[in-house]
């Protein structure tokens, strides 16, 4: 089985769209995803993800399912230091420092200022929606790995976010997703692969070959977007916080 997580064009936050710019990207995705043998296509509601997967549906002749878990991970945490509202990734790095509890798989939902959140419980929707699918496709959750009862090739695609991306593929690598959204970036219309290993029988992982390809664009002569990335150097006027 495959799994392609799809990152939403240059977005158009205050309309929840794309920009002009956007449309061009995800017409250029579509030709690229018209090629693939895809199974199904699952869509976070937010317009800014169905206005992307929109332009494949239509190039391809196919239908999606709106899944309201795979919405962007905008749960807010109370930061401990200064009691303001934060996401659970872009943290300082002397924030990381302070906590470096929050790279481990085990404790970083015990962190007491995670724990106060309702990120356990979302991150929790997330993980459950996602192994919902993937039982329907023949790969049941157990414990650390999935059980195969269906050994197949179904490639499944999910047009999302950036930040719920990195939640489900810490679920499906049972690791904490700070790491993952901390010092990870996928441009806008970018695609992530993973493929199951089965290599024993009857148990299946998760392994990524390919995380925010861009390939499409550069063939369509479109630079990526660099929406989310923060500054290179500190001396600059690029993006701080």
């Amino acid at each position: 089985m495959r799994l392609i997580f799809i990152r939403h064009g240059d977005p158009d936050y205050a309309r929840d769209s794309v920009t002009e710019k956007g449309e061009r990207e995800i017409a250029l995705l579509a030709e690229k995803l018209a090629e693939e043998q895809i199974t199904d296509i699952y869509i976070s509601p937010l317009g800014r993800a169905q206005k992307t997967a929109q332009a494949t549906l239509s190039r391809i002749g196919r239908t999606g399912e709106t899944c309201a878990w795979l919405k962007e991970f905008t749960v807010p945490v109370l930061m401990p230091d200064t009691g303001k509202e934060h996401l659970v990734w872009d943290f300082p790095p002397r924030f990381i420092e302070k906590y470096p509890a929050l790279y481990s798989a085990n404790d970083w939902l015990n962190l007491p200022f995670i724990r106060a959140s309702r990120v356990p419980e979302a991150y929790a929707e997330a993980a459950q929606g996602l192994d919902r699918v993937l039982e329907a496709h023949g790969y049941r959750r157990k414990g650390m790995v999935y059980e195969v009862t269906g050994s197949n090739r179904d490639t499944l695609v999910f047009f999302c976010h950036l930040g719920i991306t990195g939640i489900l593929l810490s679920h499906l690598f049972n690791m904490s997703p700070v790491p993952l959204l901390q010092h990870f970036f996928a441009a806008p219309s970018s695609v992530t692969v993973l493929f199951s290993e089965e290599r024993e029988k009857g148990i299946a992982q998760f392994r990524c070959s390919v995380f925010g390809d861009t390939t499409h664009l550069y063939l369509g002569k479109e630079p990526p977007s660099v929406m989310g990335k923060f500054c290179e150097i500190f001396d600059s006027d690029e993006r701080h916080e």
